[in-house]
């Protein structure tokens, strides 16, 4: 906790001043966590104050509040690149990033429990800079740094604003932002040591060297220069969640062809967890597309789910206890960019309404995928696999 307040003191975050009269004034608290290493063993326990952002006012303490976050795609375009490439992968984690953005609107807030101002108590913090719990945090930040980039060179993608990529000469340099968490890849391990250099002039950064964890995603490298990414912690603390951690396995997510009606069943007492657990499956789908359709079957049914659309759930969580390991592997070889796409027609027996499915390779690699229920009634197989062929190549087009 000392630490925290030393680095907060150390980035000018507030003045104490007088309390403001007809101001809003937000409360502060300490937030504890313990952060975990890939395996699961504990790598350091952290103490965080945070300003409960929950009472601050609309159009008085903050306006806009939007972040972007890179897409998944990308993320897995990336690793493609760089296995293709063989580049190596560098992570970098910027300490105590949200003290770094600057903020446009007068906020006040409370002194932190435990570390009250002997000399005056009754004072309050006026924030210079931003801080955790902040309405407006995520966004001073990453205009903070994304502001920073183009001074070294880098160039803003207009498809994904949290990738950047810089050219010098033949040789390029590769970089995703996630929040505080930074993706590194390049051409040659000199021109990206040198962004790594300049980075941390202007920002406290941590080197994690090569990159092993990231974002719930486990990143092993073979002899040959592949790389594997997948989500075995991630999967494993979604079955003890569930309770499914000792269940029997199943081969596949789904049986062929299955078919439910909204109001078939019995509909559960308590639909927490159904849909607790259908959002952190929509996150495994992130390296595992053989997932999609199954998870896209029970998402349809987070209204008022039954116990038959969560006996259908159990078996998907029964596939990922017998599949634990699975994940995509990215390689090297052509530099082809193709899809395929396909179409039900009027599946859903609730809507009538077809199911999109595509996948998008670079090379051999997966980059992009989708299982989707159409928005619309096709009248025809034809019309289903057209817009399904649509929306295959406004993906492509985006890449």
């Amino acid at each position: 906790m000392r630490d925290e307040i030393e680095a907060l003191h150390t980035q000018g975050t507030w003045d104490l001043v007088s309390m403001p009269v007809d101001k809003n004034i937000v409360g502060s608290r300490w937030v504890y966590r313990v952060k975990k290493n890939s395996d699961g063993s504990v790598a350091r326990y952290k103490a965080r104050l945070v300003a409960q952002g929950f009472s601050q006012a609309p159009g008085l303490d903050f306006s806009e509040t939007f972040s972007p976050v890179v897409r998944h795609t990308t993320v897995r375009l990336v690793l493609s690149i760089a296995a293709m490439n063989r580049w190596s992968l560098r992570q970098l984690d910027v300490k105590n990033a949200f003290l770094h953005g600057d903020l446009e609107e007068e906020v006040f807030m409370r002194q932190p429990q435990g570390f009250e101002d002997s000399k005056y108590p009754s004072h309050v913090c006026q924030l210079r800079k931003s801080l955790y719990g902040l309405k407006q945090a995520p966004r001073a930040w990453n205009a903070k740094f994304t502001g920073h980039l183009p001074a070294l060179g880098f160039t803003i993608s207009h498809s994904d604003p949290s990738l950047f990529v810089k050219h010098v000469g033949s040789d390029s340099v590769i970089l995703i932002l996630y929040v505080d968490d930074i993706i590194l890849t390049g051409s040659k391990d000199s021109l990206v040591q040198e962004v790594i250099g300049e980075l941390s002039a202007v920002f406290e950064m941590k080197d994690m060297g090569r990159l092993t964890y990231f974002l719930g995603l486990q990143i092993s490298y073979h002899d040959n220069g592949d790389i594997f990414a997948c989500q075995t912690k991630y999967a494993r603390d979604l079955l003890a969640k569930a309770g499914m951690d000792t269940c029997r396995s199943c081969t596949t997510p789904c049986k062929p062809h299955c078919q439910l009606l909204a109001s078939e069943g019995d509909s559960l007492s308590d639909p927490t967890i159904y849909r607790s657990i259908v959002g952190a499956l929509q996150y495994l789908t992130f390296t595992r597309p053989d997932l999609c359709y199954a998870v896209n079957t029970v998402c349809q049914y987070m209204t008022q789910p039954s116990d038959l659309h969560f006996q259908l759930l159990k078996r998907i969580l029964r596939c990922i206890h017998g599949t634990l390991d699975h994940g995509l592997t990215f390689t090297s070889g052509s530099w082809d960019l193709h899809a395929y796409s396909d179409a039900d027609w009027a599946s859903d027996v609730n809507t009538r309404r077809s199911t999109t499915g595509f996948v998008v390779y670079l090379g051999n690699n997966p980059i992009s995928w989708q299982s989707k229920k159409q928005s619309s009634v096709s009248r025809s197989s034809t019309e289903a696999e057209y817009r399904a062929l649509a929306n295959t190549a406004a993906d492509l087009a985006w890449i």
